[in-house]
């Protein structure tokens, strides 16, 4: 009886403890710092180790070192860049400096090479303890190799003539990571090369450069000259890592660049240039050298026969050898003019001069001026003949080599004359050509083509697809035949859903198999063999599963290493089914001689998955997964349904009024089946009526299962945040129909809104818009046509296209036309042509009839959206008496990059919103406004 007792006593007072249980609050803008995400991450080639970082916003961050034998972790305190060694015994990384000193020092203004400096950490994987090393600039371990690590120290600063002898406080209470400021000024450093077994080092000062070999029997290393010893000089060493001595191959030179080895490890090459550091035009030469020579030796230079004349060696091409070492491949370049400096810069005028022949619009030019000015052409040295072959040149911009290297071919391509239309078009037609490397030869095989092409990793094909033709060709570079290679698949290749006025893309291609005997091609779902000869007819390599469960399917790489798709293994395809939304992982055995069957499944759920890895040795594999409900975390496993959770980020998410993320359906005013997402708070009462915020772009639902952190943001909605505050907000999906953008987005958005006023629960006299971008402009466009909405939020809105049709993309330089023409603005013809359709799709010109309060960012420095959109917008609202604001965040982007302008907005935008949706006081921005004469000084954000 006792014990009955005493258990309705527990009972009791779990029920009392459930019962007492407070609210959870609701987010607001002190939690964005510490939010978390997951930053890099990795597995070891055997899968033991998984390493990941878990970043805050703002602030310290940590890494994280899993053992999958003993299911312990360590902790490095702001590890960052972390790199496991080939042979899974190492692992190195940065330790960035306390947040807090890096913030005090900028606050000082200090210069950069006063600023708090990175650390590394060595760690043996499995043993105790982690050896630390303060003031290193880099460090680098061989991409194959073992057993090596070189870091660049900072030069220590000169202390001797400091005052005093007071040390100073250290950051934390390890001193070894300590952030001091290294030699202000200093271009080189110590350059520190350790044996990580033994824990030998040796170093080289006054490096400014180092680079390994693949395998890590060699290092390269760059040295400037001592500016104590005046007969010291700038020089190349080669480290050779097993013997701990380096021989000097090049000594005299200025400077060198470019640094490449081949995949051996034997031969080496750079290129490196003896004229004075302040001369106006540079000439470089390229060296080489192979075991058995002194020195390196020079092999090519601007008077080299096979060099075009004028042209020189181009310090700007990255160089490599090919697979086999029998080649190496440079650039060049046109010697150009250089700047008179007799000119006196004050005399002279500061001019563009545009010309309607030009190839490139002006602001294009001076984006690009930069890149054009460092543009090289490709070049092959043959090692063996000692000749010089150039293959690149100004009618030949574009050459591209087989991932293979070994073969003789290579593929160019140019669009020199065609590249005016891509003011109108977007893009250009290009003309391309077969390419003999060993004899320069070239051969058109294809004029004047819409779409892209590629060299197949063995260089026995060229393919392409054709966005007119809509379909894949290959070209057989040994015997000249063009094959339509897609055109037996019964399928789509191309996007079957695309609504723009133009030619649709490509799915695209999962990969070669081995030696170029076939190309893997993707449809909506599944994945096609293609025979690249046109012998054998296309087969379906997924069996049809894709189509008939409405999943898509496409290959993962999980060993980037491999150029082709290997035969005898699993291959691993990441699933994504349309109708629930779910996401996923597939797997098909792909046996060299048996039949193929069907993909099975791993996983496929409510969730979202990214960065799958695989370890190079075992059948282990981790992954980041995620739900909106669910903070992304890491987890590793041999299956994946079964792996462990390593991560646990943001667990104060459940001190918060979170939510849920769900699909809604209805009908659209012209009879379209149309669905969105629908977020409502966690504590979601079906009896009470919530304020309506509805934020779009284009099409949003395959992002259901996303994780939306609550956090400052460029200017779209904070979707979290005004969830956990009492909104519902929905994320409608919108199809266009050519020329009507503004019509399609109105019978997509307000039909969803007038179908969601009907439910009990929200509140369709408290309903709201917020767009970014695109959809800024397509909230600028309903505000002219219903007056349903209570309050409007519009970010680099377009308000008037006639305008806008001749602006300036001033992040590229590009001419918006093609945006109008063919993209996304979608009225399908010029200005010209259908004026009317401009006009009507115009929100500048309905603004009479807007009663609706809307606030506008509009950013000086907008790279997309002329900023002159919202300024027009503006000031026809206010001639009109209409309740409209402004914000013009000072030299910011079309999306916001400053972070406190992003944390700026999002409080902005919540003043808004739960003023008008929610009665809450207005702040004075919003009432009164803020006078230019308290700019800085008065936010304007109290309320009134």
């Amino acid at each position: 009886m006792r014990k009955a007792f005493l258990g309705l006593s527990l009972l009791g007072a779990t029920l009392i403890t459930y019962a007492q249980q407070p609210a959870k609050k609701p987010l607001d803008h002190n939690v964005y710092d510490s939010w978390q995400s997951i930053g890099s991450k990795l597995i070891s080639n055997n899968g033991q180790w998984v390493v990941y970082t878990v970043i805050p916003q703002e602030g310290d961050g940590n890494l994280f070192i899993y053992d999958r034998k003993t299911g312990q972790s360590t902790i490095i305190p702001r590890g960052s860049s972390p790199v496991i060694t080939e042979d899974a015994r190492y692992l190195v990384c940065s330790i960035k400096p306390l947040f807090k000193d890096t913030r005090a020092a900028k606050i000082k203004k200090k210069k950069a090479a006063e600023m708090p400096k990175d650390s590394i950490a060595i760690i043996a994987l499995g043993q105790p303890g982690i050896l630390k090393i303060s003031s290193v600039k880099s460090f680098k371990t061989p991409e194959k190799g073992s057993g090596i690590l070189a870091y660049l120290q900072d030069t220590p600063a000169d202390t001797s003539k400091a005052k005093g002898n007071k040390k100073p406080a250290a950051s934390d209470n390890d001193p070894a990571d300590d952030d001091k400021a290294g030699n202000a000024g200093a271009e080189s450093g110590t350059l520190v090369i350790r044996q990580l077994l033994t824990g030998l080092q040796d170093s080289v000062k006054h490096v400014k450069e180092y680079a390994f070999s693949k395998p890590g029997n060699q290092l390269l290393i760059e040295t400037g000259a001592d500016k104590k010893d005046s007969l010291s000089r700038n020089a190349v060493l080669l480290w050779h890592t097993a013997t701990r001595k380096a021989d000097t191959l090049s000594q005299g030179n200025t400077d060198y660049k470019q640094f490449a080895f081949d995949e051996k490890g034997e031969q080496a090459t750079w290129v490196a240039t003896a004229d004075a550091e302040k001369a106006l035009q540079p000439f470089f030469k390229l060296y080489y050298f192979k075991p058995g020579q002194d020195s390196a030796a020079i092999i090519a230079d601007k008077n080299s026969h096979g060099i075009p004349a004028n042209w020189a060696i181009s310090p700007n091409a990255s160089l490599s050898f090919s697979k086999d070492g029998q080649h190496l491949f440079f650039g060049t370049a046109p010697i150009l003019p250089v700047k008179d400096t007799n000119l006196v810069d004050f005399e002279v005028a500061k001019v563009d001069i545009w010309n309607y022949k030009d190839d490139y619009l002006q602001p294009m030019q001076l984006k690009n001026a930069d890149k054009e000015l460092k543009r090289s052409y490709a070049a092959v040295y043959h090692l063996a003949s000692k000749q010089l072959t150039q293959l690149g040149g100004k009618d030949l911009e574009t050459v591209l080599f087989p991932a293979e290297e070994n073969s003789t071919n290579a593929l160019g391509y140019t669009d020199i004359g065609e590249r005016i239309p891509l003011q109108w078009v977007g893009r250009t037609l290009k003309t391309a050509y077969l390419l003999d490397i060993s004899k320069g030869t070239r051969k058109k095989i294809v004029e004047k083509l819409d779409g892209q092409l590629a060299i197949s990793p063995n260089g026995k094909y060229i393919i392409w697809y054709d966005l007119v033709n809509k379909n894949w060709f290959s070209h057989n570079n040994a015997t000249g035949a063009i094959v339509n290679i897609s055109q037996g698949i019964p399928t789509k290749v191309y996007d079957e859903e695309d609504d723009h006025p133009d030619v649709p893309e490509a799915y695209g291609t999962a990969g070669w198999l081995a030696n170029d005997a076939g190309l893997l091609i993707y449809d909506r779902y599944d994945i096609w063999k293609v025979d690249p000869s046109g012998k054998e007819a296309p087969s379906n390599f997924t069996q049809g599963l894709g189509r008939k469960e409405k999943i898509r399917l496409r290959y993962l790489r999980l060993n980037p290493d491999l150029k082709y798709i290997p035969g005898g293994t699993p291959l691993v395809y990441s699933a994504f089914q349309e109708n629930t939304k779910y996401n996923g992982f597939y797997m098909q055995d792909y046996p060299k001689n048996r039949a193929l069957k069907a993909p099975q499944q791993l996983i496929l759920g409510p969730y979202a998955y990214a960065d799958l890895q695989q370890a190079k040795t075992a059948p282990v594999f981790t992954f980041v997964k995620s739900r909106y409900e669910m903070s992304p975390d890491v987890y590793a496993g041999e299956e994946i349904v079964k792996a462990t959770q390593l991560s646990h980020t943001n667990p104060q998410q459940q001190s918060y009024n979170w939510g849920s993320a769900s699909l809604y359906k209805w009908t659209t005013f012209s009879g379209k089946p149309a669905e969105g997402i629908l977020y409502k708070p966690e504590n979601f009462d079906s009896t009470k009526k919530y304020p309506v915020i509805f934020y779009f772009y284009e099409k949003l639902t395959d992002g259901l299962y996303s994780y939306q952190a609550p956090a400052p943001t460029p200017s779209r909605l904070n979707i979290s945040f005004f969830v956990s505050r009492g909104y519902l907000v929905f994320a409608p999906d919108i199809s266009y129909e050519d020329g009507y953008p503004g019509k399609s987005a109105y019978d997509y958005i307000v039909s969803a809104a007038e179908n969601l006023a009907k439910q009990p629960w929200a509140d369709g006299k408290n309903m709201g818009i917020q767009g970014q971008s695109w959809g800024g402009y397509q909230v600028a466009y309903l505000v002219t046509q219903t007056n349903l909405f209570k309050a409007a939020w519009a970010g680099a809105p377009v308000a008037n296209m006639t305008s806008a049709y001749g602006g300036i993309r001033w992040e590229s330089g590009m001419n918006r036309q093609f945006q109008y023409e063919h993209s996304q603005s979608r009225i399908g013809a010029t200005l010209w042509d259908k004026t009317a359709l401009y006009l009507e799709n115009s929100p500048l010109f309905s603004l009479p009839r807007v009663t609706t309060p809307i606030a506008i960012m509009a950013n000086d420095a907008d790279g997309a959206v002329p900023w002159y959109q919202g300024i027009e917008l503006f000031t026809g609202l206010r001639r009109l008496g209409k309740p409209v604001w402004l914000l013009n965040y000072n030299n910011e982007a079309h999306n916001l990059v400053q972070r406190q302008n992003r944390k700026d907005i999002q409080r902005r935008e919540q003043q808004f919103f739960d003023h008008f949706l929610q009665g809450a006081p207005p702040p004075q921005w919003l009432e009164s406004g803020v006078p230019a004469t308290e700019k800085g000084i008065n936010w304007g954000w109290e309320l009134k």
